[in-house]
């Protein structure tokens, strides 16, 4: 795609900075990394609009101002070990990548991680994609500083708590009992957490088990 820098800097403008995000490491992120080549070619045309756009398997990525809050209430710092839930096209990580943390990121659905793997090494990425069920987290590489997730859930898988830091932060869309979806920023400190509610969303389910 040509000048797909100009898009994507009108979508920084246009889409994320006007609603408020404006911390400069977010926003660089989205200025550099390619979202065109995270989404299938028959999609890329669209790429930098304000809207999700679907991948195989029935999943979608996320439409840019949604990927650039939750990166934002994640707070994420240079070398920060990041465990991300959902793969899906890889945007995520690689937004995360470009922000300097180390990101270990599980997918379900077996097209989606090898398909998004390809993609991010191909990019130069150093994000681990593995084929797991996302419930379970990742045991042998914990402690995680920060765990997004980006399915919705009705709570906090309970494998993902015991796989934190002592000071962390969880970000992940929470299904409400009246069927809508909140994002839910949950702050670790050395004792206690707090949670932070946030904008109403609309998630693919987390769901168990792998598809091969």
């Amino acid at each position: 795609m040509e000048n797909w820098e100009v898009r994507a800097e009108r979508m920084v403008l246009s889409q994320i900075e006007v609603r408020g995000i404006r911390d400069g490491k977010v926003l660089e992120a989205f200025r550099n990394v390619p979202r065109h080549l995270f989404v299938p070619a028959r999609h890329r045309k669209w790429a930098y609009q304000d809207s999700p756009l679907p991948l195989e398997e029935g999943q979608t990525i996320s439409q840019p101002y949604m990927v650039a809050l939750m990166t934002f209430r994640l707070d994420v710092k240079e070398g920060m070990k990041v465990l991300e839930i959902g793969t899906g096209s890889g945007y995520q990580a690689a937004i995360l990548a470009r922000m300097g943390a180390e990101v270990h990121s599980l997918e379900r659905i077996a097209l989606l991680a090898r398909s998004s793997s390809r993609t991010l090494e191909e990019l130069g990425y150093p994000v681990r994609v593995y084929h797991r069920d996302g419930s379970d987290g990742l045991p042998e590489e914990a402690p995680f500083d920060r765990v997004i997730v980006t399915a919705a859930a009705t709570s906090i898988p309970p494998a993902i708590m015991e796989q934190i830091s002592s000071c962390a932060r969880v970000v992940i869309p929470i299904r409400l009992p009246d069927g809508n979806e909140r994002l839910l920023t949950r702050i670790i400190g050395e004792e206690r957490y707090r949670d932070e509610w946030g904008e109403y969303c609309r998630f693919v389910p987390l769901r168990n088990g792998i598809v091969r």
